[in-house]
């Protein structure tokens, strides 16, 4: 991408590998469980027999490169910038290498251990996690026989979750072995490639930077920090240059702000998807090979963007690659471990989620009781009639 430089900050930095979760963890621990069991019934290894399970400290997080360190524009080869790791020590493998308690383990144990590991870690921990997972045995052979001292191994507890322990190795076996023996057949892979098409376009492409005042990107020596009205007019009077016919790389040269692609005309190399800054990713896959973008504004400034090339890498090229992608291979065995499980019973009386709590209801507030109404004063008696008189 655009090393050092303005453009620089439109790649993205690639995230560091995350460190590994509690499950990878415990697929670690319960793989040095089997290997207990294994060398329980092996007395010619009757050492590493004194192991139980513990847990193993949650391995450090690798380091992550600084925020301003720029993606270069061509790849470097590992170890010319800086120093490639040394590779791990080789030595005999009958030498003693760890003492931990009354454990004594040899270089040929030590590789044993980590043989029995899940494919995917055997190379960290034979390289530069060697010494980490080597701390995480020493705690694990110490701990467990302060363990016994206590005769916490003839505990309910201890034998339940020992028992529970052993079960969860040989799931993790057949889950590996799932994992090693799971396919990819060409209609899954193709879908995968149809639905993530865009993956697996590129573009060739040169570009020019006009920076805006405000702009992360340096400004060159003696030039004018243009307000974003005056960068605009500027990149504009350039892209009017280029389709009049003034070569495109001459122009970067000379008036580029990103002052590292100017010396090479602009030029960007091969980019994906999603490698840029939204706005110019989007514009730069829409031109055509040949065409020049209108002005397209970042955080940086304006930019215009002559595409030189526009290709689509074939299914046949990348389904190796997707044949093994640890999203379809984890599908597959996934849908193996619901098979093999979708026979079990659940007493429903017994593992019947509880109803979660109705909510409270608000009830309407009472309505004021009427006002008291003064009793209407009685009628008064209407005088008797007078007596009628008598008829002669």
């Amino acid at each position: 991408m655009f090393p050092a430089s303005p453009c620089a900050i439109l790649s993205k930095l690639p995230e560091a590998n995350p460190p590994l979760s509690p499950a990878v963890c415990a697929v670690i621990i319960e793989a040095m469980n089997l290997l207990r069991t294994l060398l329980i019934i092996a007395p010619a290894a009757c050492l590493l027999a004194q192991t139980t399970p513990a847990p193993t400290p949650a391995p450090a997080a690798p380091s992550v490169a600084a925020p301003a360190a720029p993606k270069l524009a061509t790849p470097v080869p590992p170890g010319l910038l800086t120093p490639a790791p040394a590779p791990p020590a080789t030595v005999p493998p009958d030498r003693v290498v760890l003492k931990a308690g009354d454990v004594t383990l040899t270089a040929a144990q030590f590789d044993e251990i980590i043989d029995s590991l899940p494919v995917m870690y055997q190379s960290r921990f034979r390289g530069p996690g060697r010494k980490q997972f080597a701390d995480s045995l020493v705690r694990l052979y110490i701990v467990s026989e302060e363990g016994r001292r206590r005769k916490l191994d003839g505990t309910k507890a201890y034998k339940i979750q020992t028992e529970l322990n052993n079960d969860q190795v040989l799931v993790n076996m057949v889950t590996e072995e799932l994992r090693t023996q799971a396919t990819v057949d060409e209609a899954e892979a193709r879908k995968y490639y149809d639905e993530h098409a865009k993956n697996y376009e590129e573009v060739t492409a040169r570009h020019i930077l006009i920076r805006t005042k405000g702009s992360q990107v340096p400004l060159r020596p003696g030039a004018k920090d243009l307000t974003d009205e005056e960068a605009l007019a500027k990149v504009n009077d350039l892209r009017k240059r280029v389709l009049a016919g003034e070569d495109f790389a001459a122009l970067a040269k000379a008036e580029s702000d990103d002052t590292k692609s100017a010396a090479e005309g602009g030029s960007l190399g091969s980019f994906s998807h999603g490698r840029m800054q939204p706005s110019f990713d989007e514009a730069a896959f829409k031109l055509k090979p040949g065409e020049v973008s209108e002005p397209v504004k970042t955080p940086y400034g304006y930019h215009i963007i002559k595409v030189e090339a526009h290709t689509t890498k074939t299914f046949e090229e990348e389904r190796p690659q997707i044949e093994k992608l640890p999203p379809l291979i984890q599908a597959k065995v996934q849908k193996a471990l619901d098979e093999m499980t979708k026979g079990a019973f659940y007493d429903p009386e017994f593992f019947v989620a509880p109803k979660p709590p109705a909510p409270p209801t608000l009830s309407a507030p009472p309505k004021p009781a009427a006002p008291a109404v003064a009793p209407a004063p009685a009628a008064a008696p209407k005088p008797a009639a007078p007596a009628a008189a008598p008829q002669k």
